[in-house]
């Protein structure tokens, strides 16, 4: 991880920098509200109030609101906050790569553009798995099984067009199959894929790490490779890339504020996210919920978002979601 950690303390020297310009808004006199487009308990739910615990322990930010907005990928939350944020700087929004997957898909009215990215702040490893009593016993076994036979190759993962079914599509392309023949199941929550892996209705399943830990942990379920860029410390799996393929997709979240900020509000809110996610105390909450550090600030984050949009699309066309 030493490669995110020099990236972040590269990231924070700049935004130091920004306090010289003493916006006018200052990161201790900030009063947030934050749009989670999610409901409560999911991933974005989750960010958005670990922001809320840590920025105010650490007195980044006076006070912190989180508000539910649930549906469509996170889309339904976006259009709510792009119409009623504007040039607001005490309102922000969670999001991360399903949202870019979901805006594609429903062809939703405002994009990522139509936003500011602030800082990007995590980014979950997603892990492919196998049941215990699964005949393949490494990566390499389940690419020759769907080289052999893609349809009868049956994945369980979240939502149709997520991060899970993007990294099965992946996977099936590297084995030298349509993509567009990938035969996912997406359910509704990784207890139901659980179930179906365990009962033998599926043949492998994808899931960010944390939600299944604790049944590889066991030995109910058999960690064949992670699709994170690089090894991660405490999992034993390996990254794609080191086993030869060449895929990375990383589960990334990230914090944004409303498409039309002042300079001197988006340098405040620029600082007090940089100053949070530098502090011990966001540390040890990364640590104890399994998350990765995948700070970036906001110029970084805005090029980033830009390209991974076009993969994105370029991944859902593939397997017939997007035109």
């Amino acid at each position: 991880m030493t490669f995110f950690r020099s990236r972040l303390a590269a990231a924070w020297l700049v935004a130091a920098g920004a306090t010289l310009a003493a916006p006018a808004t200052m990161a201790q006199d900030l009063e947030l509200s934050i749009i989670a487009p999610a409901g409560a308990g999911g991933g974005w739910d989750s960010a958005a109030r670990a922001l809320q615990e840590v920025m105010m322990s650490t007195g980044n930010a006076r006070s912190v609101q989180v508000i539910n907005v649930p549906g469509a990928g996170g889309t339904v939350g976006l259009a709510q906050f792009v119409q009623g944020a504007a040039s607001s700087p005490n309102q922000m929004l969670v999001g991360g790569i399903t949202m870019v997957g979901a805006i594609i898909t429903n062809k939703a009215p405002y994009d990522l553009t139509a936003v500011t990215p602030i800082a990007r702040l995590t980014g979950d490893p997603l892990v492919i798995v196998v049941p215990a009593s699964s005949p393949y016993q490494t990566m390499a076994d389940l690419m020759e099984g769907i080289k052999s036979d893609v349809e009868r190759t049956i994945w369980a993962g979240g939502s149709a067009g997520g991060a899970d079914h993007m990294l099965s599509a992946l996977v099936t392309q590297a084995a030298g199959q349509d993509p567009a023949k990938v035969n996912y199941v997406a359910y509704s929550g990784g207890g139901e894929a659980l179930a179906a892996m365990l009962g033998g209705q599926v043949t492998a399943g994808i899931s960010g790490y944390g939600e299944w830990q604790g049944q590889i942990e066991s030995g109910d379920l058999r960690a064949l490779a992670i699709s994170y860029p690089e090894p991660i410390e405490g999992i034993e799996a390996q990254p794609l890339k080191a086993q030869g393929i060449d895929i990375e997709l990383v589960n990334w979240r990230g914090i944004f504020a409303g498409p039309d900020l002042a300079e001197a509000d988006k340098a405040a809110l620029e600082q007090a996210i940089a100053q949070t996610v530098q502090s011990p105390e966001w540390k040890e909450l990364l640590a104890a919920r399994g998350w990765s550090d995948y700070y970036a600030p906001s110029d970084e984050f805005t090029a980033f978002i830009a390209s991974e949009s076009e993969r994105v699309k370029s991944i859902l066309t593939s397997i017939g979601l997007a035109e």
